[in-house]
């Protein structure tokens, strides 16, 4: 099946509120079709998670996936640093997320529509979403670590937000020199190394 161009950052449908669907729209075919297109199109990217705006539809639909083959890179201690296990494909539609305690975990985020750049990003560690399934089904998923991530990520998308609103500025790296700065380090001493915002001089340069 095709898959479709992901829109970058600066595009105006990235800065909409997507609308919500009802389950007689979610039921036809040209809604089960871009749901399809979405899924070959995360898979094609590769990522974890696209949302219907990232592909210019302003709609309150993702599609999620973190399939153990885009782990190969990370190691056992990663892996557990981050919470991050294998999630299986699933569909979110007219998604409404909340969070579950107050502890709140930072981490490195990459975007399909801000390619080729990573930021560390604060997010609630666990989640509660509600939402429709594909075949508009009621469902309930709570989350935590890499998991709440990706569906704060997603769920986002639909309000108008990009990870970059959310990012500690200094930390906005390429994904090159993530790996070759940063990636073996915690976030603590990525903090450390970067220091606070510089004060402003006066001088303009």
């Amino acid at each position: 099946m095709a898959t479709y161009k992901i829109v970058q950052v600066g595009d105006p449908v990235l800065r909409r509120r997507a609308s919500e669907l009802t389950r007689e729209e979610l039921a036809t075919p040209a809604i089960q079709e871009l749901i399809a297109r979405m899924r070959d199109t995360m898979r094609d990217a590769p990522g974890v998670g696209l949302a219907a705006p990232q592909i210019g539809e302003s709609l309150q639909l993702v599609v999620i996936e973190d399939p153990p083959r885009l782990h190969a890179g990370l190691s056992p201690e990663q892996l557990a640093e981050r919470e991050r296990a294998a999630v299986p494909f699933h569909v979110l539609v007219n998604p409404r997320l909340s969070a579950v305690g107050d502890e709140v975990v930072e981490a490195y985020e990459g975007c399909l529509s801000f390619s080729g750049f990573m930021m560390i990003v604060p997010r609630w560690r666990s989640v509660r979403v509600e939402a429709l399934d594909e075949h508009g089904a009621p469902i309930v998923k709570t989350a935590s670590g890499w998991y709440a991530r990706i569906l704060q990520h997603e769920v986002d998308h639909l309000r108008g937000i990009v990870c970059c609103d959310r990012m500690d500025p200094r930390t906005l790296t390429t994904h090159d020199n993530q790996a070759r700065h940063w990636r073996n380090l915690t976030i603590a001493e990525v903090h450390a190394t970067l220091g606070p915002m510089p004060a402003d001089d006066g001088s303009g340069s």
